[in-house]
């Protein structure tokens, strides 16, 4: 009975999506202006090298992350929200991104990938707004999977890339899809060594 108690109990701890809070001074703004798809002062020359065995980052959306798009099915498009390109490669060929969307009444995230040019889509969770959502993507290259991890669920996808390890630029908010942001749209990220 003990031990099976105390097993109960590990698997409640270990599945727990309680982290503590981040101060607002850890998170970056990303401002997306009506009519446009990228941030203020980034565009698609936008590059930062980045190298690691994963991207660990803490996301808040506000109300603002609540639209309605002009075409009717362009509602289930999905946003990006932070991510990287991979395999020394452009991201339309090898990436990993949490992407994001507004349907359904609710804030939705997904996995969002390129492997030799093939896109994915995976939705990873439904997230509130206003809350510190907790985001990852490691590489497992013994599985071949990028494993996603939104506060605490951890979602695998397939990864075709060769490198040992992540090796490209990252990639940074965007809107669309096909169509542009519909009124200025504000998302905080903290990035996390």
């Amino acid at each position: 009975m003990f031990v099976l108690l105390l097993n109960n109990a590990c698997k409640k701890n270990s599945s727990s999506t309680a982290f503590p809070p981040l101060p607002d001074s850890s998170f970056t703004t990303y401002t997306i202006l009506e009519g446009e798809h990228y941030p203020i002062g980034f565009d698609s020359t936008h590059f930062e090298l980045f190298i690691n065995k994963h991207q660990h980052f803490r996301a808040i959306f506000d109300s603002t992350a609540i639209y309605k798009t002009v075409i009717s099915n362009n509602q289930f498009d999905v946003n990006k929200l932070f991510g990287f390109s991979d395999n020394a490669a452009s991201h339309h060929a090898y990436s990993a991104r949490v992407g994001w969307s507004w349907n359904d009444n609710a804030l939705r995230l997904y996995g969002y990938t390129y492997n030799d040019s093939i896109r994915t889509i995976k939705q990873l969770a439904i997230v509130p707004i206003g809350k510190q959502i907790d985001c990852d993507i490691a590489v497992d290259t013994a599985h071949k999977q990028y494993l996603f991890t939104i506060n605490g669920q951890t979602t695998p996808m397939p990864r075709l890339a060769r490198t040992s390890k992540i090796f490209g630029y990252k990639l940074y908010p965007f809107f669309g899809g096909d169509e542009v942001a519909p009124h200025i749209i504000s998302i905080k990220v903290a990035e996390i060594p």
